[in-house]
């Protein structure tokens, strides 16, 4: 048994199922041993109903140590495996498997957002991700994205509220926000479907944050329109299209206006890209209520990979004039 939890422990610590590289795999067990160990001590307080009565390392050993908790916790979000094909290669109950995710996905879920360049310093509300973005001068970008998820039982109440009219599925809605450079910086605001990116903005606090920073650019799609009319100095949304009689040099400056926007905003988009690598973030099979929880740790572990990217210097889109040497 020791040596097939062994061989289990090497073959699933490989980028290809954790996709996770070593070294950062063994600083984020390091990270998370502190926060788990309080967790479990917490946890048997309050079942016990005061202090420990024997001595650290005391009573019956766990059957997953925490470093295979660890472990399993990763492929489950990378690959979505099946908790009983998990507990086959440990040789292990499905219930065990059930109980070390459920430990170790919400300590991921709570670490937060790198920041680019500030080791050790995160994001972790939208007060902070438009803090740091005025303190550093940080243009934001901002986009929405959806996930298919299972559709609700019948006869419960608000089952239609999950149906996307875009999809024309059952979804769910989440808001992403990155840097210039294509670095995540947050990712939340989950809600329905069936919910307007619009919507979800203001409820969330995003217009309220850009009142309170008046410093802040973001580049935003068409589906913010109404928020750049309120901000239009601070948000900006693609040229509305000209009127069919328009002339022809209207329309062929408004397709180059758009062009210009949407290769500003291009890098969220390339953000969104790489969070659907993770196989529950393309189709979530789960249950919903572990949705925003399962988003936000695949969302930290991405942030973590793009702080460490570095900046790469991207030429101006702006056209230069050209002109003729008179003979």
């Amino acid at each position: 048994m020791v040596v097939k939890r062994s061989w289990a422990r090497a073959a699933l610590s490989h980028h290809a199922f954790c996709g996770l590289g070593r070294a950062y795999l063994g600083d984020l067990i390091e990270e998370l041993a502190g926060p788990w160990t309080a967790q479990c001590e917490s946890a048997l307080r309050e079942r016990r109903g005061g202090d420990r009565r024997r001595a650290a390392g005391a009573g019956p050993d766990r059957r997953l140590v925490f470093i295979d908790r660890v472990l399993v916790t990763l492929v489950h979000l990378r690959l979505q495996l099946p908790h009983a094909a998990l507990a086959e290669l440990y040789g292990v109950t499905r219930p065990t498997v059930t109980r070390a995710i459920h430990e170790i996905r919400p300590l991921l879920a709570r670490r937060g957002f790198s920041v680019p360049q500030r080791p050790g310093v995160r994001l972790r509300t939208l007060a902070d991700v438009f803090a740091y973005a005025q303190a550093e001068g940080v243009g934001l970008r901002v986009d929405g994205t959806e996930v298919q998820v299972r559709r609700p039982r019948a006869g419960r109440a608000g089952r239609k509220a999950f149906v996307s009219g875009k999809k024309k599925q059952n979804t769910a809605k989440t808001t992403t926000i990155s840097d210039d450079s294509g670095r995540l910086l947050w990712s939340g605001a989950d809600r329905p479907g069936r919910m307007h990116d619009q919507t979800a903005m203001r409820t969330e606090g995003i217009a309220e944050q850009l009142r309170l920073h008046p410093n802040v650019k973001a580049e935003v799609d068409e589906g913010y329109r109404g928020l750049a009319n309120e901000f239009p100095l601070q948000v900006s949304a693609p040229p509305k299209k000209p009127k069919n009689d328009a002339p022809p040099g209207e329309r062929h400056a408004w397709r180059e206006q758009r062009r210009r926007q949407s290769s500003r905003r291009i890098c969220v988009e390339h953000v969104i890209g790489e969070e659907k690598k993770w196989r529950p973030l393309q189709r979530y099979i789960g249950r919903r209520e572990y949705y925003p929880e399962t988003h936000a740790a695949i969302a930290g572990l991405v942030s973590d990979r793009a702080a460490r990217r570095p900046t790469r210097h991207r030429t101006s889109t702006e056209l230069v004039p050209v002109h003729r040497t008179a003979c």
